[in-house]
């Protein structure tokens, strides 16, 4: 396989945009399948577990390999909604290029903005594929202006379309000058033919207007424009795809996958615009030496880097989705885990297509497959040495809901907690602790389906009958003024006793602090406290941190400065400076008049314009607020934020405000400040807790 010739892209949107019915198209039109199945009927080729077929959505990634031309295609198709954003955040992570697919009416939405900060974060060149051009109210040059004010990108229409909404026939190639149709049962055959009269004009002026685009980046491709000579398309085409490369341009391109028109388009630009593995760039950090990073070369006679991506248990064992960046893996070769230093053995190499496996002897750098016989986590760097180097991870966002589960029959408990260490396992947004206080198993993710989901497969996959506890939310607690502390720890037994002693101040962090849970300063002089015990200082106070005095959630926005203190030549350790750590976050943390902090989310809600001014009222009424409001036809949308704690059971309250025809979207947004009456009720729910749960346990 010529490697200049392989593209590594995802398909990401916000929910029903449309991607995995693009998906569906694309592996048709490349003969991967030979017949097209709907999301809402059959279930699509790539959502292949059977919640995805019930409920309609995407809810874990998918990869397949598809070839179109003399090019090879790995494609990862992956979730719009929001509580299975880390799904789109690894595959983003390992790809080369991405296709954002947005909605022809919505324009960029809620999930878009998500989506457009995550390829931001890894540097992923994009393509932008305007669906649903077949809908009412279809508007291509809206969502291109929304592109470049929303998501301030300099996008520009490849395409202009021919009709709209039930019209919509075709393209105009702005490039080629060619009106494309696609006919035939499916829209398999692409005919292209002279441009309709009537669009002649508009599709001069636009091609200018592409033109004069692109000469901001290409001294040559100015020139030619203002002698007024003809740009030949072979330049127009190298601009186009250096300027996606840098992630500066970003070209949109027009269709209806459901009316199967367009998405041949999209695939000759896939190949002629999106980057292959050698000019993608790779950067990892040679251990020891992490502020001198190397760049990777998609080399396979180079030593082996590759990055575990994403982990799937099933009954055959865990299959590890690998992303190679050099060398290559053989079948049967050995591979060190540059976390553990383990060295592992690789037993199979297989090419995904969904959840079908295909068995190859070996893959070379610019590569995505699935192994088995390794024991990884997600972000796992894998070589051929050890040490070699580590790959920069991927962000995983933080839980903001929790829920108690048990199994309901005895017999079930070690099902059940087979199953959580497996998800666990998978999915790195899916936390499982457990409750001290009343023994409860805690299971917390990302929103209500993200639990709801995980729930349904313990009980469908291990057969394991649970009871769930009504959703909680994930406070936290904070200072909000400064306290000063002056705390010894002394203790005398048989031998030599415990002593600690630490003077400072703890308080809450600047506003412009790049630490956002805990910052440690120690300004101590003298040598009042030695050196080798100030991390045991730390190191207490950070073991406070899981759980705050005030109600038991974790403290963020702390600030401690240890200034003084004193020690005994004999009786002082780290165990007893850990410990007058934590007995000072005990006793002083209280002074600091600390807070309860909940989960605000972003909310973006759908809905007929009637029903827009009961809607607005009834999310003020949660506590919410709302940032923006406009109308796209007769659809209203509302942006704005809400307490989470606000939101459970909304798709409900909506539904029946209107008409059942409302929708929305839920997205984590930041940390805000509970208001003083609900705080205590919060404290005081958790001490009923508390209270139950010794009760309990002196029965």
């Amino acid at each position: 396989m010529d490697r200049s010739r392989l593209r590594n892209i995802g398909i990401s949107a916000h929910i029903d945009s449309g991607k995995t019915t693009l998906s569906e198209r694309i592996l048709f039109y490349t003969g991967r399948i030979h017949r097209m199945q709907e999301v809402r009927g059959e279930g699509a080729t790539m959502d292949h577990m059977d919640l995805e077929r019930e409920r309609g959505i995407t809810i874990t990634s998918a990869a397949t390999t598809v070839d179109w031309g003399d090019a090879r295609i790995n494609l990862i198709d992956t979730p719009g909604h929001v509580d299975f954003t880390v799904e789109v955040e690894r595959s983003l992570r390992v790809l080369d290029g991405a296709v954002l697919v947005l909605c022809a009416v919505g324009g960029v939405q809620a999930q878009s903005l998500t989506i457009d900060r995550q390829m931001r974060r890894y540097g992923v060149p994009r393509i932008a594929f305007v669906n649903k051009m077949d809908r009412i109210g279809a508007d291509p040059a809206r969502v291109t202006e929304q592109l470049r004010e929303r998501l301030d990108c300099d996008a520009h229409l490849m395409q202009l379309p021919l009709g709209a909404g039930a019209d919509f026939q075709g393209v105009v190639d702005l490039l080629t000058g060619q009106a494309l149709h696609f006919d035939g049962a499916n829209g398999e055959d692409v005919r292209a033919e002279a441009i309709p009269a009537e669009m002649v004009e508009p599709a001069r002026r636009a091609r200018r207007h592409l033109l004069e685009a692109l000469a901001m980046y290409s001294d040559e491709l100015m020139e030619l424009l203002l002698e007024e000579e003809d740009v030949p398309l072979a330049m127009i085409q190298s601009v186009i795809r250096s300027a996606v490369g840098r992630q500066l341009f970003t070209p949109v391109f027009l269709g209806s996958a459901y009316r199967n028109k367009g998405v041949q388009s999209l695939l000759d630009a896939v190949v002629a615009y999106l980057p292959s593995p050698l000019e993608a760039e790779a950067i990892a950090y040679p251990h020891g030496r992490p502020d001198e990073p190397i760049r990777l070369a998609a080399d396979p006679d180079k030593p082996t880097v590759a990055m575990a991506f994403k982990i799937v248990e099933d009954p055959y064992g865990s299959l590890t989705f690998m992303r190679l960046y050099q060398g290559r893996f053989t079948r049967g070769g050995t591979y060190y885990n540059q976390r553990t230093g383990r060295k592992e053995r690789i037993s199979r190499i297989v090419r995904m297509h969904a959840d079908q496996r295909e068995d190859v002897e070996e893959a070379v750098a610019g590569d995505i497959v699935a192994v088995l016989g390794v024991d990884a986590a997600s972000g796992d760097t894998y070589a051929s040495e050890y040490p070699c180097c580590t790959l920069q991870s991927m962000f995983v966002p933080e839980p903001v809901i929790k829920m108690a589960i048990r199994a309901v029959a005895r017999d079930g408990a070690d099902r059940l907690g087979k199953a959580l260490y497996r998800m666990r396992r998978e999915d790195p947004t899916l936390h499982v602790s457990g409750d001290e206080e009343t023994g409860e198993t805690i299971l917390a993710g990302m929103g209500e389906l993200h639990l709801e989901v995980y729930i349904e497969r313990i009980r469908r996959e291990y057969g394991v009958e649970v009871e769930v506890g009504a959703p909680k939310v994930n406070y936290r607690e904070a200072p909000t003024e400064t306290a000063a502390f002056d705390v010894r720890h002394k203790k005398q037994t048989g031998g030599s006793g415990q002593f600690a002693h630490i003077v400072g101040r703890m308080g809450p962090l600047v506003e412009d602090s790049e630490e956002k849970v805990f910052l440690f300063e120690e300004h101590v002089t003298g040598g009042r406290i030695p050196k080798q015990y100030i991390p045991a200082v730390e190191k207490g106070f950070r073991q406070s941190l899981a759980k705050g005095p005030v109600a038991g959630y974790p403290v963020v926005g702390l600030h401690v400065d240890l200034e003084d203190g004193s020690y005994h030549e004999v009786d002082s350790s780290d165990l007893a400076f850990q410990t007058v750590a934590r007995t000072t976050m005990r006793e002083v943390f209280s002074r600091t008049r600390p807070v309860l902090l909940e989960p605000i989310m972003r909310i973006e809600i759908e809905c007929p314009g009637e029903f827009q001014g009961s809607v607005v009222g009834d999310l003020t009424s949660r506590r919410g607020m709302v940032t923006s409001t406009s109308m796209a036809g007769p659809t209203a949308r509302i942006e704005g934020e809400a307490p989470l704690a606000e939101t459970f059971g909304y798709s409900t309250s909506l539904r029946s405000m209107t008409q059942g025809q409302g929708t929305f979207t839920l997205e984590f947004s930041r940390y805000g400040r509970l208001p003083a009456n609900l705080q205590r009720e919060v404290i005081a729910a958790r001490k009923e807790t508390k209270a139950g749960a010794c009760v309990g346990a002196g029965r």
